[in-house]
């Protein structure tokens, strides 16, 4: 009998220090990554492409690209933290949902000739991104999402514009995180007015902060000018400075140019991305 009650002690006293056995599981997979974070947004849901993630702990997909809820179950229960790509400033030809939108789309977005600026002050827009694609995307338990062309409000600004961004961002964030990407314009109009970020975002990744691309069509990359670089780590450390996570997301097959980016974002406690591929595939 002591011997058995001595076992059960001393399994319990383990139980209190690892939490409980799923728990134990939890932790060992929380600790296994190799990298904090990755964005795939070309990657679909089978099973040659799935297993892009396995080394990385945030990442970043489309769940348009055909991810269900059944799916991303999976990668959080691998303990991955997982955000979805949507589009709020412009809108490609590729969608579904494109002809809907022919009436409030703007000009051609530079550089990408199959997507167009959209008028994000329209509240059929804004009803459309926050009630119906968003809570389809938050609907397959997604953490929350990975904002893109907030820029919109840079190439069109208005306060017809911020206040439509506004709108979206904070309905957006009702439904989970929110990680816009860019909006440097944007997101340093709203601090000055509001003294936070708190309402419309969690982090923000900042695309090409040491890294250009030269050539869209074949994956062609050099170093930025430092002008820009300074410019983009100020903004960084505006976000910073508010409370929130950075992110970068680099373009390179630089080694020196990658392991300066490595260097750069160990000191400030910045999270990073580096593809050779601008299809981040």
């Amino acid at each position: 009998m002591y011997k058995i009650i001595k076992k059960l002690i001393i399994f319990m006293a383990v139980v209190l220090i690892l939490g409980n056995i799923p728990g134990i599981d939890a932790s060992a997979k929380a600790n296994k990554f190799t990298h904090s974070y990755g964005v795939f947004l070309s990657v679909n849901n089978g099973k040659k492409d799935m297993k892009k993630f396995k080394d990385y702990k945030t990442i970043i997909l489309d769940v348009q690209n055909g991810f269900t809820y059944k799916d991303i179950k999976k990668l959080k229960k691998q303990g991955h933290k997982v955000y979805s790509y949507i589009n709020v400033g412009a809108i490609e030809n590729y969608r579904d949902y494109y002809n809907r939108f022919s009436d409030i789309m703007l000009d051609t977005y530079e550089n990408w000739p199959d997507e167009k600026w959209v008028d994000v002050s329209s509240s059929k827009w804004q009803e459309f991104i926050v009630n119906e694609l968003g809570k389809k995307i938050s609907d397959t338990g997604v953490d929350g999402f990975f904002v893109d062309n907030t820029d919109v409000y840079y190439k069109y600004q208005s306060e017809e514009k911020y206040l439509g961004l506004t709108t979206i961002l904070k309905g957006l964030k009702s439904r989970g995180k929110v990680i816009i990407n860019g909006g440097d314009t944007y997101v340093t109009e709203y601090y000055n007015r509001n003294g936070n970020l708190n309402e419309v975002l969690d982090a923000v990744n900042q695309e090409s902060v040491f890294s250009r691309i030269i050539d869209y069509d074949n994956d062609k990359f050099g170093e930025n000018r430092k002008s820009e670089r300074k410019f983009f780590q100020k903004y960084l450390k505006l976000v910073k400075s508010a409370g929130k996570k950075c992110y970068l997301l680099e373009y390179t097959k630089d080694k020196k140019l990658a392991e300066k980016i490595r260097k750069y974002c160990k000191k400030k406690k910045y999270n990073y991305y580096i593809s050779g591929k601008l299809d981040l595939s």
